[in-house]
Protein backbone atom coordinates (compact mmCIF):
# COMPACT_ATOMS: atom_id res chain seq x y z
CA UNK A 1 0.00 0.00 0.00
CA UNK A 2 2.91 2.63 1.10
CA UNK A 3 4.76 1.56 -2.54
CA UNK A 4 0.79 1.97 -4.40
CA UNK A 5 0.93 5.72 -2.35
CA UNK A 6 4.39 6.61 -3.28
CA UNK A 7 3.95 5.43 -7.08
CA UNK A 8 0.26 7.62 -7.24
CA UNK A 9 2.51 10.86 -5.74
CA UNK A 10 4.89 10.59 -8.20
CA UNK A 11 3.17 10.56 -10.98
CA UNK A 12 1.00 13.07 -10.15
CA UNK A 13 3.59 15.35 -9.24
CA UNK A 14 5.26 14.55 -12.43
CA UNK A 15 1.95 15.66 -14.56
CA UNK A 16 1.77 18.63 -12.93
CA UNK A 17 5.47 19.50 -13.36
CA UNK A 18 5.08 18.73 -17.18
CA UNK A 19 1.43 20.48 -17.30
CA UNK A 20 3.63 23.53 -16.11
CA UNK A 21 6.30 23.06 -18.77
CA UNK A 22 3.84 22.87 -21.32
CA UNK A 23 1.54 25.75 -19.86
CA UNK A 24 4.88 28.26 -20.14
CA UNK A 25 6.51 27.15 -23.03
CA UNK A 26 3.20 28.34 -24.82
CA UNK A 27 3.11 31.52 -23.00
CA UNK A 28 6.70 32.72 -23.27
CA UNK A 29 7.44 30.81 -26.72
CA UNK A 30 8.62 33.69 -28.89
CA UNK A 31 8.44 32.65 -32.43
CA UNK A 32 11.78 32.93 -34.49
CA UNK A 33 12.20 35.45 -37.70
CA UNK A 34 12.58 33.16 -40.63
CA UNK A 35 14.65 35.39 -42.83
CA UNK A 36 16.74 34.49 -39.69
CA UNK A 37 17.50 30.79 -41.34
CA UNK A 38 17.76 32.62 -45.00
CA UNK A 39 20.27 35.70 -44.17
CA UNK A 40 22.62 32.61 -42.53
CA UNK A 41 22.50 30.41 -45.46
CA UNK A 42 23.70 33.77 -47.60
CA UNK A 43 26.80 34.08 -45.55
CA UNK A 44 29.93 32.25 -45.87
CA UNK A 45 29.89 29.67 -42.76
CA UNK A 46 33.28 30.96 -41.65
CA UNK A 47 32.41 31.40 -38.29
CA UNK A 48 36.13 32.96 -37.32
CA UNK A 49 34.24 35.63 -35.32
CA UNK A 50 35.71 38.82 -37.38
CA UNK A 51 32.12 40.69 -37.45
CA UNK A 52 32.66 40.98 -33.42
CA UNK A 53 29.80 37.88 -33.00
CA UNK A 54 30.62 34.50 -31.96
CA UNK A 55 29.57 32.70 -34.97
CA UNK A 56 27.66 33.34 -38.26
CA UNK A 57 24.41 32.24 -36.63
CA UNK A 58 24.04 35.17 -34.15
CA UNK A 59 25.73 37.46 -36.87
CA UNK A 60 22.26 36.70 -38.95
CA UNK A 61 20.75 37.49 -35.68
CA UNK A 62 21.85 40.67 -35.21
CA UNK A 63 21.82 41.29 -38.84
CA UNK A 64 17.97 40.73 -39.03
CA UNK A 65 17.27 42.62 -35.77
CA UNK A 66 18.75 45.52 -37.11
CA UNK A 67 21.25 45.80 -34.96
CA UNK A 68 24.47 45.57 -37.57
CA UNK A 69 24.72 46.11 -41.13
CA UNK A 70 26.22 43.34 -43.66
CA UNK A 71 29.46 45.34 -44.43
CA UNK A 72 30.60 43.92 -40.90
CA UNK A 73 31.01 40.43 -42.17
CA UNK A 74 35.07 40.87 -43.61
CA UNK A 75 34.43 37.32 -45.25
CA UNK A 76 31.32 37.61 -47.44
CA UNK A 77 32.77 39.54 -51.19
CA UNK A 78 31.63 42.66 -51.95
CA UNK A 79 28.20 40.45 -53.76
CA UNK A 80 27.39 38.41 -51.01
CA UNK A 81 27.09 41.71 -48.47
CA UNK A 82 25.03 43.27 -50.94
CA UNK A 83 22.93 40.59 -51.63
CA UNK A 84 21.99 40.39 -47.59
CA UNK A 85 21.58 44.07 -47.63
CA UNK A 86 18.83 43.75 -51.02
CA UNK A 87 16.58 40.55 -49.20
CA UNK A 88 16.62 42.97 -45.78
CA UNK A 89 16.20 46.07 -47.65
CA UNK A 90 19.14 47.91 -45.73
CA UNK A 91 22.41 49.24 -46.51
CA UNK A 92 25.20 47.55 -46.85
CA UNK A 93 26.93 49.53 -44.56
CA UNK A 94 30.93 50.66 -44.78
CA UNK A 95 33.20 49.06 -42.83
CA UNK A 96 36.87 49.54 -42.57
CA UNK A 97 38.27 46.14 -42.28
CA UNK A 98 40.40 44.72 -40.02
CA UNK A 99 44.19 43.18 -40.60
CA UNK A 100 46.85 41.30 -39.03
CA UNK A 101 49.74 43.14 -38.74
CA UNK A 102 53.25 41.76 -37.76
CA UNK A 103 55.60 43.94 -35.64
CA UNK A 104 58.83 42.46 -36.61
CA UNK A 105 60.94 42.24 -40.05
CA UNK A 106 64.04 40.18 -38.66
CA UNK A 107 64.21 38.06 -41.14
CA UNK A 108 67.24 35.82 -41.79
CA UNK A 109 69.25 37.91 -44.23
CA UNK A 110 68.84 40.35 -41.50
CA UNK A 111 68.78 38.73 -37.77
CA UNK A 112 70.69 36.38 -36.05
CA UNK A 113 70.21 33.01 -34.11
CA UNK A 114 72.90 32.91 -31.13
CA UNK A 115 72.02 28.92 -31.30
CA UNK A 116 70.50 26.44 -33.50
CA UNK A 117 67.32 25.25 -32.84
CA UNK A 118 66.73 21.33 -34.20
CA UNK A 119 62.97 20.29 -32.49
CA UNK A 120 59.55 20.16 -33.57
CA UNK A 121 59.08 22.69 -36.14
CA UNK A 122 56.87 25.00 -33.88
CA UNK A 123 57.16 28.63 -32.67
CA UNK A 124 55.31 27.63 -29.52
CA UNK A 125 57.63 24.85 -29.26
CA UNK A 126 60.99 26.78 -29.97
CA UNK A 127 59.90 29.80 -27.38
CA UNK A 128 59.93 27.01 -24.95
CA UNK A 129 63.79 26.33 -25.23
CA UNK A 130 65.51 29.42 -24.15
CA UNK A 131 63.12 31.77 -25.92
CA UNK A 132 64.16 30.07 -29.65
CA UNK A 133 67.47 30.44 -30.09
CA UNK A 134 67.15 33.72 -31.99
CA UNK A 135 69.41 36.55 -30.88
CA UNK A 136 66.76 39.01 -30.90
CA UNK A 137 64.41 37.99 -27.81
CA UNK A 138 61.69 39.31 -29.30
CA UNK A 139 62.00 38.59 -33.04
CA UNK A 140 60.00 35.97 -35.21
CA UNK A 141 61.02 32.32 -34.70
CA UNK A 142 60.17 31.68 -38.49
CA UNK A 143 58.68 28.60 -37.54
CA UNK A 144 54.75 29.44 -39.38
CA UNK A 145 52.61 28.50 -36.57
CA UNK A 146 50.82 31.51 -37.37
CA UNK A 147 50.79 29.99 -41.57
CA UNK A 148 48.85 26.38 -40.20
CA UNK A 149 46.50 28.31 -37.60
CA UNK A 150 45.35 30.83 -40.28
CA UNK A 151 42.45 29.09 -42.16
CA UNK A 152 41.71 31.86 -44.88
CA UNK A 153 45.25 31.38 -46.22
CA UNK A 154 46.22 35.13 -45.58
CA UNK A 155 49.18 33.97 -44.06
CA UNK A 156 52.51 32.56 -45.88
CA UNK A 157 56.12 32.24 -45.22
CA UNK A 158 58.50 34.34 -47.48
CA UNK A 159 61.96 33.10 -48.03
CA UNK A 160 63.46 34.46 -45.05
CA UNK A 161 61.55 32.71 -42.66
CA UNK A 162 58.84 35.65 -42.16
CA UNK A 163 55.15 35.62 -42.24
CA UNK A 164 53.28 37.74 -44.57
CA UNK A 165 50.19 38.56 -44.53
CA UNK A 166 47.85 39.04 -47.50
CA UNK A 167 45.53 41.65 -46.27
CA UNK A 168 42.73 40.58 -49.16
CA UNK A 169 42.37 37.61 -48.06
CA UNK A 170 42.75 38.36 -44.11
CA UNK A 171 39.38 38.30 -42.08
CA UNK A 172 41.02 40.13 -39.19
CA UNK A 173 39.64 36.50 -37.07
CA UNK A 174 42.80 36.79 -34.53
CA UNK A 175 43.69 33.42 -34.90
CA UNK A 176 47.49 34.56 -35.76
CA UNK A 177 47.62 36.60 -32.67
CA UNK A 178 46.46 33.88 -30.16
CA UNK A 179 48.92 31.31 -31.60
CA UNK A 180 52.51 33.73 -31.88
CA UNK A 181 54.09 33.10 -28.77
CA UNK A 182 56.06 36.47 -29.26
CA UNK A 183 52.86 38.08 -29.31
CA UNK A 184 54.02 39.68 -32.85
CA UNK A 185 51.05 40.09 -34.28
CA UNK A 186 48.55 42.50 -33.52
CA UNK A 187 44.89 43.55 -35.50
CA UNK A 188 44.60 47.12 -36.91
CA UNK A 189 42.08 48.80 -39.06
CA UNK A 190 43.43 48.44 -42.76
CA UNK A 191 43.68 52.38 -42.79
CA UNK A 192 46.70 51.97 -40.16
CA UNK A 193 49.47 52.12 -42.98
CA UNK A 194 52.42 54.28 -40.49
CA UNK A 195 53.44 50.78 -38.98
CA UNK A 196 56.26 49.90 -36.26
CA UNK A 197 57.83 47.04 -37.43
CA UNK A 198 59.81 45.93 -34.79
CA UNK A 199 59.10 44.83 -31.07
CA UNK A 200 63.02 44.82 -29.49
CA UNK A 201 62.95 46.68 -26.18
CA UNK A 202 66.69 47.69 -26.03
CA UNK A 203 68.18 51.02 -27.03
CA UNK A 204 71.04 51.75 -28.73
CA UNK A 205 73.38 50.69 -32.14
CA UNK A 206 74.25 47.45 -29.95
CA UNK A 207 70.74 45.75 -30.92
CA UNK A 208 72.04 45.92 -35.13
CA UNK A 209 74.25 43.04 -33.94
CA UNK A 210 71.59 40.75 -33.57
CA UNK A 211 69.23 42.34 -36.40
CA UNK A 212 70.06 45.31 -38.56
CA UNK A 213 66.50 46.18 -38.80
CA UNK A 214 65.54 46.43 -35.47
CA UNK A 215 64.69 50.14 -33.65
CA UNK A 216 67.02 51.63 -31.97
CA UNK A 217 65.29 54.17 -29.92
CA UNK A 218 66.75 56.87 -31.85
CA UNK A 219 63.66 59.05 -31.59
CA UNK A 220 63.88 60.48 -34.70
CA UNK A 221 60.50 59.20 -35.56
CA UNK A 222 58.94 60.66 -32.69
CA UNK A 223 60.66 64.15 -33.22
CA UNK A 224 59.39 64.29 -36.88
CA UNK A 225 56.00 63.47 -36.51
CA UNK A 226 53.67 65.69 -36.65
CA UNK A 227 51.61 66.70 -33.65
CA UNK A 228 52.42 63.83 -30.95
CA UNK A 229 51.44 61.04 -33.60
CA UNK A 230 54.57 59.43 -31.57
CA UNK A 231 55.78 59.12 -28.51
CA UNK A 232 58.69 56.43 -26.90
CA UNK A 233 57.76 53.86 -24.43
CA UNK A 234 60.03 51.06 -23.42
CA UNK A 235 62.17 52.23 -26.19
CA UNK A 236 59.29 52.10 -29.17
CA UNK A 237 57.49 54.31 -31.01
CA UNK A 238 53.97 54.08 -30.28
CA UNK A 239 51.66 55.59 -32.65
CA UNK A 240 48.69 57.33 -31.56
CA UNK A 241 45.98 55.65 -34.13
CA UNK A 242 43.07 58.25 -32.61
CA UNK A 243 45.18 61.24 -34.50
CA UNK A 244 45.30 61.61 -38.15
CA UNK A 245 48.08 59.10 -39.18
CA UNK A 246 48.21 59.66 -42.67
CA UNK A 247 51.81 60.55 -43.14
CA UNK A 248 54.81 59.01 -44.00
CA UNK A 249 56.84 62.11 -42.66
CA UNK A 250 58.08 59.92 -39.66
CA UNK A 251 59.81 57.21 -41.87
CA UNK A 252 61.80 59.25 -43.46
CA UNK A 253 64.34 59.22 -41.09
CA UNK A 254 64.93 56.07 -39.70
CA UNK A 255 68.09 54.40 -39.75
CA UNK A 256 67.37 51.37 -39.83
CA UNK A 257 63.63 50.90 -41.24
CA UNK A 258 61.68 49.71 -38.67
CA UNK A 259 58.95 52.56 -38.60
CA UNK A 260 57.74 51.85 -42.02
CA UNK A 261 54.31 52.93 -44.56
CA UNK A 262 52.06 49.66 -46.00
CA UNK A 263 50.90 50.65 -49.04
CA UNK A 264 47.41 49.29 -50.53
CA UNK A 265 49.25 47.15 -52.14
CA UNK A 266 50.80 45.72 -49.11
CA UNK A 267 54.26 47.05 -50.48
CA UNK A 268 56.39 47.74 -47.26
CA UNK A 269 57.94 51.07 -47.90
CA UNK A 270 60.79 52.51 -46.14
CA UNK A 271 61.95 56.11 -45.80
CA UNK A 272 65.30 57.80 -47.69
CA UNK A 273 67.49 57.23 -45.03
CA UNK A 274 67.03 53.66 -44.09
CA UNK A 275 70.17 51.06 -44.70
CA UNK A 276 69.10 49.43 -47.88
CA UNK A 277 69.14 45.51 -47.46
CA UNK A 278 70.67 43.62 -50.46
CA UNK A 279 71.64 40.76 -48.45
CA UNK A 280 69.61 37.51 -49.80
CA UNK A 281 71.09 34.44 -47.96
CA UNK A 282 70.96 33.85 -43.90
CA UNK A 283 73.50 35.45 -41.85
CA UNK A 284 75.71 32.92 -39.41
CA UNK A 285 74.92 32.50 -35.82
CA UNK A 286 76.01 35.20 -33.75
CA UNK A 287 79.48 33.89 -31.78
CA UNK A 288 79.04 32.99 -28.14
Amino acid sequence: MVVLTAVVALGGLTFLLATALILANRKLHVEEDLRIDVVEEMLPHANCGACGYPGCRPFAEALVGGAVAPGKCSVSNPEGRAAIADYLGIAVGEEIRIVARLACAGGTNVARNRAHYAGEPSCLAAAQVAGGGKDCFWGCLGHGDCERACEFDAISMNSHGLPVVDSAKCTGCGDCVEICPKDLFSLHTEDHRLWVACKNLERGDAVLAACEVACTACERCAVDAPGGLISMRDNLPVIDYSRSHATRVPIERCPTGAIVWIDEQDRVLKGAASRKILRHDALPEASS
